[in-house]
């Protein structure tokens, strides 16, 4: 079984740029508050359903301190100017035995680069393993690229 608390896997995208997905680690919050500020407004609506550009302490401890059991979260790291980039981010939350609701986010340049659908994959075979049948999310019915996400794991 994978460790998921140390997952780590490298991925090409569409663009033939490769990025690292790895395990969401706590001293993470500077590049997620990094990643929020390159993000647009319509990007950061649909993952949040409101434009929100600060955390809050509360939830900065919400979304940096992850059990690997029944909340995982990965990021997408790029090589971005030279300095390694948080530009993108996906979890799930274990909702109740067996199902968990995933949510992600990508910064507005590393869109339909394929890190949705990657983030997906790996989400769903660390659910897998972790015995999840089911993966949950709410989505805005405008958010077309991220319901393109879910299609292809709906038809199978």
């Amino acid at each position: 079984m994978t460790d998921a608390a140390n997952y780590s896997a490298t991925e090409m995208l569409r663009d033939r740029r490769t990025i690292t997905i790895r395990a969401q680690r706590p001293q993470d919050l500077d590049g997620w508050r990094a990643a929020l500020a390159r993000t647009s407004a319509e990007t950061l609506h649909f993952r949040f359903f409101a434009v929100k550009r600060e955390v809050s302490e509360k939830e900065a401890d919400y979304f940096l301190d992850i059990d690997f059991v029944k909340h995982v979260a990965l990021v997408a790291v790029a090589n971005d100017a030279g300095q390694p980039t948080i530009v993108g981010g996906g979890r799930y939350v274990v909702v109740q035995p067996g199902q968990a609701e995933v949510a992600f986010a990508i910064i507005d340049a590393y869109q339909s680069l394929g890190i949705g659908s990657a983030l997906m994959c790996h989400l769903a075979t660390l659910g897998r393993e972790a015995g999840l049948r089911e993966l949950i999310a709410e989505v805005l019915s405008e958010n077309v690229p991220m319901l393109n996400v879910f299609e292809p794991a709906a038809s199978q």
